[in-house]
């Protein structure tokens, strides 16, 4: 397994990403040219090994919901060919199998048990969760947006 340094080494050699630290030491790095919503290519690159790269070329059986792969066990040159392949796929457009008008039927207040509610609203390119006025979360994508709703126990008010 390659180190954090390693990794890090690797991925900052891709000229077109950017650096972005987040919290626990993590990091993240973005493909601000893209083509679509999605940017980071590399996400929560932690200091023990672990971290995510995203495979939107790749089946979805090999993604998370996310639409990221795990890289801890990954070769360098493992780790260089997705980085390659995933900065390609989002530097091209792609025919959209699901188009995100058919999406607007999420929109609205999700329950929990009842007494929780959230709103879900589509807001220029993102999709935003509000608990009152207050901005609770923020997605790129109605998917990601209603798989937290569900995860966290929400379901779509009628």
């Amino acid at each position: 397994m390659l180190t954090f340094e390693e990794k890090l080494s690797i991925i900052e050699s891709f000229p077109e990403l950017e650096r972005k630290d987040v919290s626990l030491g993590r990091v993240n790095f973005h493909y601000e040219e893209s083509v679509h919503e999605k940017k980071i290519v590399v996400q929560h690159l932690h200091p023990n090994g672990n971290g995510f790269v995203y495979g939107g070329h790749l089946p979805k059986a090999a993604i998370d919901r996310k639409g990221y792969v795990n890289i801890r066990d990954y070769s360098e040159s493992e780790l260089r060919e997705i980085i390659k392949k995933s900065i390609g796929y989002l530097s091209e457009i792609h025919e959209e199998k699901e188009q995100e008008d058919t999406y607007t039927d999420l929109e609205g207040v999700w329950t929990k048990r009842g007494q929780e509610e959230l709103s879900l609203v589509k807001e220029d390119l993102l999709w935003n969760i509000y608990s009152g006025s207050n901005l609770e979360d923020c997605f790129e994508s109605p998917i990601e947006a209603e798989r937290y709703l569900k995860e966290e126990g929400f379901s779509k008010k009628d």
